[in-house]
């Protein structure tokens, strides 16, 4: 039976959002294409019909992950206007976005492996760091437009950073005092953990 037009872009959909989940949870290397395509509930067969190679899909598998990021952030922002700074870092630095890699940014799961692979999937991991960059600066304090964007580069380095430390820590006292530290130097209001990024 022929799929229709509307069924294939539903059926690429779905690849494109195991995808990011699968590889945000086990990097670019631990899952192959038939995982993935038997997790979307769907033959290896049709792999090829949607994407030129893995590295295309996994270029289109972190574009969507940023793109859900990014709303993440966005909402943030809606419910406290005021204190949207500090509701991204505390949802970023948190145990919930630690815990959860396969939901996470995919900065934090995915920004060393991006360094080994190809230019497509490098760009995408570009502009999302371009991204964040932009947004921070438009909410972190500072005198000019060249020293708010330094913060913002420096915040969003701090919460990466952290969190990647805080998965790689083989002591969950450990992990939890890097995500505490990083709290109490980026974000040190009293408020509440968010859900996260």
């Amino acid at each position: 039976m022929k799929v229709t037009r509307a069924q294939a872009d539903e059926n690429r959909a779905r690849v494109i959002d195991v995808a990011s989940r699968l590889f945000r949870q086990h990097g670019f290397d631990g899952i192959g294409i038939a995982d993935v395509m038997k997790q979307a509930g769907l033959t290896h067969g049709g792999f090829y019909g949607n994407f030129k190679s893995k590295g295309d899909l996994a270029a289109r598998a972190s574009e969507h992950a940023f793109v859900t990021s990014r709303e993440n952030w966005r909402g943030l922002e809606g419910m406290e206007p005021e204190t949207a700074l500090e509701a991204i870092i505390r949802a970023y630095v948190s145990p919930q976005h630690r815990d959860s890699p396969d939901s996470g940014c995919a900065l934090t799961a995915l920004g060393p492996d991006a360094i080994r692979q190809e230019a497509g999937v490098r760009s995408v991991f570009g502009r999302a760091i371009r991204a964040y960059a932009e947004k921070l600066t438009s909410l972190v304090p500072g005198r000019s437009e060249a020293a708010k964007r330094q913060r913002a580069l420096s915040t969003l380095s701090e919460m990466v950073g952290a969190v990647i430390l805080a998965r790689a820590a083989d002591d969950p006292a450990l992990s939890s005092e890097i995500l505490e530290a990083t709290l109490a130097h980026l974000a040190p209001g009293g408020a509440a953990e968010k859900p996260a990024a």
